[in-house]
């Protein structure tokens, strides 16, 4: 065989060859190309963190058996239903009102941050917590629970308290949802002098409301278990 001949050859040779080369090539790229497509990148939020519902400027009304009872103004409302205990959050804060059948504003209460522990049918207010009954009592904190199983209200911070009557301040408090008997505890004010001596002469004279001092308060068990609630 001459060297013409060798060289036609190989020319045949690589003429068969090319297509096979560029065709493993190609299925080489394509097999590349669908292994970097495998790794997917990690979620930004965790599951745990994501609300179930977010509303601003939220200002609605309340029905109670078909009556207007209550209005909710806050500037953001946050339900998370996956977070344990689930719970509604008011990061901005969050402004009640209380009505009677008369449409009339009985109570309301507000505060800079506030939780719902829908589960646990608990509040926890904090910030600038201000709350005023039917009755012109004012009180003033910068905590307070609101247990809506126990139907009490406590704080186990400085509370002020200011009725028409008589101003009380104590590092803890304690009432029914009403606030008409309540308890202030290591406490200072000023009282009437009727308020010392008319319960003892007369039992007519007992204002509606009630207030006590202790030397040292007596914590709930409960009261604290819920004061330790995380966020």
């Amino acid at each position: 065989m001459g060297e013409k001949d060798c060289l036609m050859n190989r020319r045949k040779w690589c003429r068969m060859m090319l297509p096979i080369l560029f065709t493993f090539h190609f299925s080489f790229l394509i097999s590349s190309c669908e292994e970097a497509q495998e790794h997917t990148a990690a979620a930004i939020y965790d599951r745990d963190s994501v609300s179930m519902m977010v509303s601003y400027g939220v200002n609605t009304l309340i029905s109670d058996s078909g009556v207007i009872k209550y209005k909710i103004v806050t500037e953001r409302w946050d339900v998370n239903v996956i977070k344990q205990p689930s719970r509604w959050t008011f990061e901005k804060g969050v402004f009640f009102e209380q009505f009677d059948q008369n449409f009339h504003v009985e109570a309301y209460v507000q505060a800079d941050t506030a939780w719902y522990f829908d589960q646990m049918k608990l509040w926890h207010l904090r910030g600038r917590v201000r709350i005023r009954n039917s009755n012109g009592l004012i009180y003033q904190s910068e905590e307070l629970f609101w247990d809506g199983l126990k139907h009490e209200l406590y704080s186990n911070v400085f509370s002020k308290v200011t009725t028409p009557e008589r101003t009380l301040q104590g590092t803890y408090f304690r009432s029914d949802e009403q606030m008409r008997h309540y308890t202030v505890s290591n406490s200072k004010g000023s009282f009437m002098a009727e308020d010392m001596t008319g319960e003892n002469k007369n039992q007519e004279s007992t204002p509606a409301d009630t207030a006590q001092q202790q030397v040292e308060p007596i914590l709930r068990p409960q009261a604290q278990k819920h004061a330790k609630t995380s966020q």
